[in-house]
């Protein structure tokens, strides 16, 4: 295994355990996670791999397989930077938690397609925890170690994600997407077998990179949480009267408020098609998602406006953006035998634009994080 041997080859000594944990693709409920709301995202084949050792003092050492050069030696909360900071971040969580975590040398190597998002960084959260988790013997559930990662995220990085990612790279199952209810926290799989109806979910990835942590991200958690407050509610999740609340609302904030409520509405929907056994039912449903999301919550770009309008020309049967936004992919439900001219459509459509052709990739629901030596 190439972490294994890179981490003997820094560290002179076989590490003590090799975790996995896969990024993700949300097939819908989009930036609801932060809003108490509802997600069915899935985890992916690919991922971050981890080896750790532990050691008998405080310092963390840090190596990454996709940035070459010697290990970086952490020895505080404050000599951390780029992205050792979500590595030595779930230390620090887990510190800040009391649990009994001391040092450890690391070795990381990753396959999730960066700047797509598709949840690297909840993957390299997840996989380090997962193995801190099992060196210190902590018992913490998979549950457990996606709060701890997201706290790490949160508080430690300063990106305010919800927990839908790191949820999905712990709890991920093979051939299902997870309904999370981000508020109880409750999870339950949905069986999610797209081929046995001849269906194939395409991802792509329109190169643009997206930086989620330079404001914008945080700038529409704002826009929700000051709508909640207007409204008297805790958090989005609890408007029940749309109507009645947008009249009450103006500019960002009502924009905000109806892309929520009504994303919330779409996912349940979707659980409900999935569940009955007819996901080709679902493309409707993924269109005015993305309508949404580029109307109302403005998280779109032209790139992924494009991609999506023209797999939905070349024969899907829906598609949207997925993530944060702001570039990254977008996800297309194609039948099997259209996928050839859903491609050829969205890289004819990125050729009249003079972009650079996007990369696409299909990937079956696959399991969350494990351990692998």
């Amino acid at each position: 295994m190439r972490v294994a041997d890179a981490f003997e080859a820094a560290y002179g000594r076989p590490a003590d355990v090799v975790w996995h944990a896969p990024g993700r693709v949300n097939l819908i409920g989009e930036h609801t996670d932060y809003n108490d709301g509802f997600v069915l995202p899935y985890a992916l084949p690919w991922g971050v791999t981890a080896a750790l050792s532990r050691r008998d003092d405080d310092t963390v050492r840090l190596l990454s397989l996709q940035n070459p050069g010697d290990p970086v030696v952490i020895a505080g909360d404050d000599d951390s930077t780029g992205w050792t900071r979500y590595v030595y971040g779930v230390v620090w969580a887990m510190r800040q938690a009391g649990h009994p975590v001391r040092g450890a040398d690391v070795a990381v190597d990753g396959d999730v397609p960066r700047g797509a998002g598709l949840s690297s960084s909840a993957a390299l959260e997840v996989s380090v925890a997962s193995a801190l988790n099992e060196l210190y013997g902590l018992g913490l559930a998979p549950l457990d170690l996606a709060l701890l990662s997201q706290k790490a995220e949160n508080d430690f990085v300063g990106m305010p994600c919800g927990i839908m990612d790191q949820a999905a790279s712990a709890l991920g199952r093979e051939g299902h997407a997870l309904f999370l209810d981000c508020r109880s926290l409750g999870t339950r799989p949905v069986p999610l077998d797209l081929a046995a109806a001849g269906l194939e979910l395409l991802i792509i990835d329109t190169g643009v990179h997206h930086e989620l942590a330079d404001g914008q991200y945080a700038r529409r958690r704002r826009d929700c949480e000051n709508a909640a407050r207007h409204l008297g509610v805790k958090s989005l999740r609890d408007v029940t009267d749309l109507a009645s609340a947008l009249s009450t609302l103006t500019g960002d904030e009502r924009a905000r408020t109806q892309h929520v409520v009504t994303e919330n509405h779409r996912v349940e929907a979707v659980v409900g098609l999935l569940r009955a056994g007819v996901p080709e039912e679902i493309g409707a449903l993924l269109n005015a998602s993305h309508l949404s999301l580029r109307d109302q919550y403005e998280v779109s770009c032209a790139e992924l406006d494009v991609a999506v309008e023209a797999a939905v020309r070349g024969g899907a049967r829906g598609a949207r953006m997925t993530g944060g936004g702001f570039g990254g992919s977008a996800i297309a439900l194609v039948p099997a035998g259209r996928l050839d001219a859903v491609r050829a459509e969205i890289t004819t459509a990125y050729a009249a634009n003079s972009w650079a052709e996007p990369r696409f990739l299909q990937a079956p629901p696959s399991a969350g994080a494990r351990r692998v030596a």
